[in-house]
């Protein structure tokens, strides 16, 4: 471990870097409905992850890292813009072919910040925040130079006469129906339609190296988004990767994943520029549990996507930057809410002059190892101003004000999981602690006499949420913007 001198002198090397004009170049990598026990790192017994495990050994792995939602819009808005959802309107549920709005342009993205710092911004996969007339609302628009990838969910589209898996493995299921088929985009320009799933992810991979190479001989910072559609429903992948794993279809598809990420720390050793690039692994919610085996897991967490339990929110993250980040594993509170003000913090670049959620991780990354995040907000797919947040976390407790399940987290023997289970109101509420009890088994407030120190912490997580509940505006996009409503995707 680092003595606290020699944390503070790489502190120090880093903001000297950013000040000199070389900031550092960023690799975000944005995982699917990946669950935060599906990766052999955080302790899945057959998963092929060698490549993540790699990072995980070599950067840092988070175990209290979580997205701003437990689906997919919202959670994008919040790790692209440094705010909760419900400040930019991205809810409820997520956004579908026939949306006509999307994250607002008048948000700035961290592709935007970055920018401004004279980076080259590109992103790949899946965007999920809205087309718009004449693609009001892609990347282009929001602040990234280059745009390959899907619009929406891969799964917005009819499938069943596709190919997912070579040479003639049809995708399983149906995905929507009465809808166009699903399109791949460069920029504002649809390339293919239907999309040759199989090859999708070497197209990615290509257009990755080639961006990654192209500003490493301009000597120009770079931001790389790579928003992957692994391992979201119907699972996907080429020959390399069909049929490997021991997981099945999802196994395959993860695998893939894994590859692709080894593609880019390949591309970032071939262009030189390995050393001075920060690599931020994550995904954008919890596993979708109805799927069964093909639909993740949450590990030793309760519930998965859809839901305000831990296995809704909390994610697998990965910092990894050789030579930068030390080895090892934090216990620390941190969120993709963080990535904005961070990367504005190692770029030398200036926050957005709006409310943000978000906080600079730079010591856990790199300092004490304190975060200075000390609360974490629960909000279901469609926040409703009356009930305000479902659940706080504040330090390791977590109190539940509200429970709910959700039919993506269907299928497990846990009955609060489950779609059919209602909105119950809970008081007092379910109080854990999460360092002795991930899985929110034993609520602190029953059987019997509750010790005062667990009484006053019930009392700043009743202040922590009152006064975050007073102070948020819901503004969500109307019906006619958003079309209908879906918790899906």
């Amino acid at each position: 471990m680092l003595s606290t001198g020699l944390r503070a002198l790489l502190l120090t090397g880093l903001g000297l870097l950013a000040a000199a004009g070389r900031p550092p170049n960023v690799v975000l990598v944005f995982a699917d409905d990946l669950g935060f026990g599906d990766l052999a790192s955080y302790g899945h017994p057959t998963s092929a992850t060698p490549n993540l495990d790699k990072m995980a050994a070599g950067g840092l792995r988070f175990t209290s890292f979580y997205s701003s939602s437990p689906v997919c819009s919202p959670s994008r808005a919040g790790l692209l813009t440094g705010r909760y959802q419900t400040r930019s309107g991205i809810y409820p549920g997520v956004l579908y072919p026939g949306s006509r709005g999307g994250l607002p342009l008048s948000e700035v993205t961290v592709a935007e910040v970055l920018k401004g710092r004279g980076y080259a911004t590109a992103m790949v996969g899946k965007w999920h925040l809205g087309v718009g007339p004449n693609g009001t609302f892609l990347p282009t628009h929001q602040g990234f130079d280059h745009y390959l990838g899907v619009p929406y969910s891969h799964d917005q589209g009819p499938c069943q006469n596709l190919t997912c898996f070579p040479p003639d493995t049809r995708c399983f299921g149906f995905c929507d129906q009465g809808v166009v088929l699903a399109p791949l985009f460069w920029n504002l320009s649809i390339v293919e339609q239907p999309i040759s799933f199989p090859h999708l992810e070497a197209r990615y991979n290509a257009f990755a190296r080639d961006f990654i190479a192209a500003c490493a001989h301009r000597s120009q910072p770079f931001f790389l988004y790579y928003a992957s559609h692994h391992t979201h429903y119907p699972q996907f992948a080429s020959q390399d990767y069909a049929g490997r794993t021991s997981r099945g279809p999802f196994g395959d598809s993860l695998m893939e994943l894994d590859g692709s990420v080894g593609r880019l720390l390949e591309a970032l050793q071939d262009s030189g520029v390995r050393d001075n690039t920060l690599v931020f692994f994550t995904s954008d919610n919890g596993p979708e549990t109805m799927r069964m085996s093909r639909g993740g897991s949450s590990g030793l967490l309760k519930c998965g996507k859809g839901t305000t339990y831990e296995g809704g929110m909390r994610e697998p993250a990965i910092a990894y930057w050789p030579g930068r980040i030390v080895p090892g594993v934090t216990h620390e509170l941190a969120s993709t809410l963080d990535i904005l003000p961070t990367l504005a913090a190692l770029a030398g670049a200036p926050l957005p002059s709006v409310t943000l959620d978000g906080f600079d991780l730079s010591p856990v990354l790199f300092g004490s190892g304190k975060s200075p995040r000390e609360a974490m907000f629960y909000y279901p797919p469609a926040p409703d101003p009356m009930l305000g947040v479902f659940a706080v976390r504040y330090g390791k407790y977590k109190a539940h004000f509200f429970t709910q399940g959700a039919f993506h987290s269907g299928t497990t023997p846990d009955h609060d999981c489950h779609g059919l289970t209602p909105l119950v109101p809970r008081e007092p509420p379910l109080l854990y602690d999460l360092e002795s009890d991930p899985a929110e088994n034993y609520d602190l407030l029953s059987g019997g006499a509750v010790k005062p120190e667990i009484l006053a912490v019930l009392k700043e997580m009743r202040l922590q949420k009152a006064t975050f509940d007073e102070q948020m505006t819901l503004d969500s996009l109307d019906a006619s913007q958003k079309g209908a409503s879906s918790f899906c995707g």
